[in-house]
C-alpha cells in the first residue's frame, strides 16, 4: 500500500506539470493567434519567428518532462531560424514542426486538464477501495495504480503528437547537416589562409633573405673576380653554402605543405619516423595498411617486423600503390603491373599524419610523459588513428584548446572526420581520429 501510494504521488505530480503546460499552452493559443494578426498586418512580422522560438521551448520541456515519465527521449526537428528576418518568417511558416506543436498545445489543453481533473476525482475513492482491499483481504491495490496509468496515457499522447513524421526528421536532419557543412567549410578556410599565411612568412623571412643574401655574394664575386680570385672564391664559397641553407628552409616549407615521406614510404612508415624522432618511447600499431619491404611479399603489413629489428630499417618502407617489385630486377627497378595493398587518399594521410605529429608533439611538451602509443587501422570506410600517452593529462577540449588541436579539429573536419579527446586530470590523455575515405 505504501508503495501504491509513493508511485500515486509521483504520477500525480507529473500530471500537476500537465496541467501546468496546459495552461501555458493556452496563454501560447492566445499569443499565436495575437502574432497570426501582427503577421498579417506585415508590421509585426518580426514577431513570428520569436513566438515559434518560444513554442518550441515549451514543447520541448514536455518532452524533457515525457521523456522523465517514460525513460526513453523523445525526438525533436526543426528547421535553424537563422539568417534575415525574411527567411526566419519563411521557415517558421513553412516548418513543419510549427504545425505540430500547434496541434499539440491544443491537445494539450484538453487531455493535460483532463487526466489531471481525473486524478483528483480518483485519488479519495482509491485511498478507500485499496485500504479495505489490503487492509481486510491482504491484496495488492487496484485502484490507485490506475492514477499511474493515468500519468502513463498523458505521456503517451504527448509523444505521439510531439514525435515528429519521418519526412519532417529527414528535412531537420538535412538542415542540420548543411549548417554543420557550412560550420566546417569556414574552418576549412580559415586553416587555409592561416596556412597560406604561415608559407607566405617562412619563405619571405627564411628563403626569400637567404636568396637576397646569395643574389649579393655572387655580384660581389663577379666584380672582385678580376682583381681578387681569393676573395671572389670565397665569396663563391659562401654563396654556396647559402643556397644549400635556402635549399633546406625550401624543403622544410614543403614538408609542411605534404611531407614528401609520405609519398615514399606511406603513412605506417611515415608515423614509425614521427615516433623515432619524439624524444619518447612510442609502441606503433598498424592493421590493415601496406607497408611493403623491399623483397618482401606483397602481404607483409605494419607491425609485423621481426623481434629486433629496429624502427626505420628497409622493412618500414612501403611501395607506392600499385608498384611491386622484379624479382632480380635490382634495388631500383619497380613495375607497376601488379596491384599492391591500397592506400587512403593522400589528403587523409596527410591529416592522419599531421594529427599524429601534433598529438606526439603536444606529449612530448607538455604532458610530462616519457611513453606513448599510436595505432592506425583501416575500417571498410574509415581510418583511424589513436595517440594515447601517460601524462598528467588536463589537455583543453574546446576551442581554448591551443592552437594545435583547434588546428586539428579544423584539418579533420574539413575531410567529415570527427576527433574525440580524453584527458582526465592525472592522465592518460588519447586522441581519436576517424576519416572517412573509399580504399
Amino acid at each position: 500500500m505504501r508503495d501504491a501510494i509513493r508511485e500515486s504521488g509521483r504520477a500525480s505530480l507529473h500530471l500537476l506539470g500537465g496541467a501546468a503546460v496546459a495552461l501555458l499552452c493556452y496563454l501560447m493559443i492566445g499569443v499565436a493567434l495575437f502574432t497570426a494578426f501582427l503577421t498579417a498586418t506585415v508590421i509585426g512580422a518580426g514577431v513570428l519567428p520569436e513566438s515559434v522560438l518560444l513554442l518550441r521551448r515549451l514543447a520541448d520541456w514536455e518532452r524533457r518532462r515525457t521523456a522523465a515519465r517514460t525513460g526513453t527521449p523523445v525526438p525533436e526537428a526543426y528547421l535553424p531560424l537563422e539568417g534575415p528576418l525574411p527567411a526566419r518568417v519563411r521557415t517558421a511558416v513553412t516548418d513543419p514542426g510549427t504545425g505540430r506543436d500547434l496541434v499539440w498545445a491544443a491537445a494539450q489543453l484538453l487531455y493535460g486538464m483532463g487526466v489531471w481533473f481525473a486524478s483528483l476525482v480518483l485519488w479519495a475513492p482509491a485511498l478507500l477501495v485499496d485500504g479495505v482491499v489490503t487492509g481486510l483481504a491482504g491484496r495488492r491495490p487496484v485502484a490507485l495504480p490506475l492514477i499511474g496509468r493515468l500519468a502513463d496515457l498523458g505521456a503517451e499522447w504527448s509523444r505521439a503528437l510531439l514525435t515528429p513524421t519521418p519526412a519532417a526528421a529527414r528535412a531537420a536532419a538535412l538542415a542540420a547537416r548543411v549548417e554543420e557543412l557550412t560550420a566546417t567549410r569556414a574552418g576549412a578556410i580559415a586553416a587555409h589562409g592561416a596556412e597560406l599565411r604561415r608559407i607566405e612568412r617562412d619563405l619571405h623571412d627564411g628563403t626569400q633573405a637567404r636568396l637576397v643574401a646569395l643574389s649579393m655574394r655572387i655580384g660581389l664575386a663577379k666584380r672582385a673576380y678580376d682583381s681578387d680570385p681569393v676573395a671572389a672564391r670565397k665569396l663563391l664559397d659562401d654563396a654556396q653554402t647559402q643556397a644549400e641553407e635556402a635549399l633546406a628552409e625550401l624543403r622544410h616549407v614543403v614538408r609542411g605543405i605534404h611531407p614528401p615521406i609520405l609519398t615514399d614510404r606511406g603513412l605506417s612508415g611515415a608515423v614509425r619516423a614521427l615516433a623515432a624522432s619524439s624524444g619518447l618511447e612510442v609502441e606503433v600499431s598498424v592493421t590493415g595498411l601496406a607497408d611493403h619491404a623491399p623483397g618482401d611479399g606483397p602481404d607483409r603489413l605494419a607491425g609485423s617486423r621481426t623481434p629486433g629489428e629496429p624502427v626505420g630499417t628497409p622493412g618500414d618502407r612501403p611501395e607506392r600503390p600499385g608498384a611491386v617489385r622484379t624479382p632480380g630486377a635490382g634495388p631500383e627497378r619497380v613495375d607497376d603491373t601488379r596491384a599492391a595493398a591500397p592506400r587512403a587518399p593522400a589528403a587523409v594521410e596527410a591529416a592522419a599524419y599531421f594529427v599524429v605529429a601534433e598529438a606526439l608533439t603536444n606529449a612530448a611538451k607538455h604532458s610530462g610523459a616519457t611513453r606513448a602509443s599510436v595505432a592506425l587501422v583501416r575500417e571498410p570506410t574509415a581510418l583511424r588513428a589513436r595517440v594515447a600517452d601517460e601524462g598528467r593529462g588536463g589537455a583543453e577540449a574546446g576551442e581554448s584548446g591551443g592552437s594545435g588541436l583547434l588546428g586539428m579539429r579544423r584539418r579533420v573536419a574539413a575531410l567529415d572526420g570527427t576527433v574525440r579527446l580524453t584527458s582526465p586530470e592525472g592522465g592518460p590523455t588519447v586522441i581519436e581520429v576517424e576519416l572517412p575515405c573509399v580504399w
